[in-house]
């Protein structure tokens, strides 16, 4: 097979098919892992019936949607209603394409990158993106012709403008730290400085993550979907497979959200203080540890206080949510992003 086509055809579809099944894979074993852990936050059991210990349930589900009824409403607009869930899930799946899951190494005298590709506005290209896919909740709720499912859209546009802002700026103030808009080059700016990011930009990454748990429509800030409120959001009238993309959706922005996160203020696939503490990791009784590993402990740590978050806080108020959003998050953004520009200017930015 001649070299160009196996560096930019085959390669590269191998890892389309690795990254999708592993995020699909993981979307649906989350929706197990989310039930076991709040059933034993609620001295529950949780699912326990489909096969041990319950470890074959997001299979027997996924199951069940493929095979499930669809049912169309009959005043609905068929084309945008079934144009909904594949805006939702495409832009969800698409931002995969630019994260970093670990560093280039070597196979066989050939470099190998464990993501598939490094573009220098990767950052720009994620929030390009993943901002589409509001587009497809709110056509959804449109779509439907259901009162209760208009009111989840109309909802889950608000919350994306009020909480996109905040969420840019506390990015820009990482990209002000690692003077670059490339994922792979915020790690390495970590790495040469020698400290994460969370550490001196901490206002910067409580503010991201907040807003991350409000983007993905996640407790307690789920007023788009308000069960208790709107049956089932935007998301009211649908059935079967459609449903599925709706969830999946879900579960894998919230991989995208803990996975940049990782990224930007924990150092990616970096063990914690990897210059100060560089002996350590290299001795033999750590060094076995891949860089992947990692990242993947960090992303899982991310997606736990997730389900934590569920478990733990009552629903915000609609009022409660947009004054949280224009009266603190953006005032305090802002001025956190000018005290980091000043720092960076008076201390230096990356070397």
């Amino acid at each position: 097979m001649p070299a160009p086509l196996m560096t930019y055809l085959v390669i590269p579809l191998v890892k389309i098919v690795v990254i999708l099944a592993v995020v699909i894979l993981l979307a649906a074993y989350m929706s197990y892992f989310e039930r076991k852990v709040l059933a034993y936050m609620q001295i529950r059991i949780g699912p326990n019936r489909v096969g041990p210990r319950g470890w074959l349930q997001p299979i027997a589900d996924a199951l069940k949607l493929l095979v499930k009824e669809d049912i169309i409403p009959s005043r609905a607009e068929k084309l945008v209603y079934f144009l909904g869930p594949v805006l939702v899930v495409v832009p969800a799946l698409l931002v995969f394409s630019v994260i970093p899951f670990g560093p280039a190494f070597k196979v066989a005298g050939q470099v190998v990158t464990p993501y598939l590709t490094d573009v220098n506005i990767g950052i720009l290209f994620i929030l390009a993106v993943s901002s589409i896919g509001v587009y497809g909740v709110i056509l959804g709720g449109w779509a439907s012709n259901n009162k209760y499912s208009m009111m989840g859209g109309l909802r889950s546009a608000a919350q994306l403008v009020s909480y996109e802002v905040p969420m840019g700026l506390s990015v820009v103030t990482v990209l002000l730290m690692a003077n670059s808009l490339s994922l792979v080059k915020i790690v390495e700016a970590q790495q040469r400085s020698g400290v994460w990011y969370v550490f001196p930009g901490f206002i910067a990454f409580f503010i991201y993550f907040v807003c991350g748990v409000a983007e993905t429509n996640r407790n307690p800030f789920d007023l788009p979907e308000a069960e208790s409120e709107l049956v089932a959001g935007f998301h009211t009238e649908y059935s079967g497979m459609k449903f599925a993309f709706y969830f999946l959706a879900e579960y894998a922005n919230m991989v995208v959200i803990s996975s940049i996160a990782t990224v930007m203020f924990l150092g990616g696939w970096l063990p914690p203080f990897p210059n100060a503490l560089a002996a350590l990791w290299a001795s033999p009784a750590l060094a076995w540890i891949p860089p992947i590993a990692w990242f993947v402990l960090k992303m899982a740590v991310f997606l736990f206080v997730y389900i934590w978050f569920r478990g733990t806080f009552p629903r915000y108020r609609f009022d409660q949510l947009m004054a949280l959003g224009w009266k603190v998050f953006i005032p305090v953004s802002l001025v956190n992003l000018m005290a980091v520009a000043l720092g960076v200017l008076l201390i230096g930015g990356p070397r």
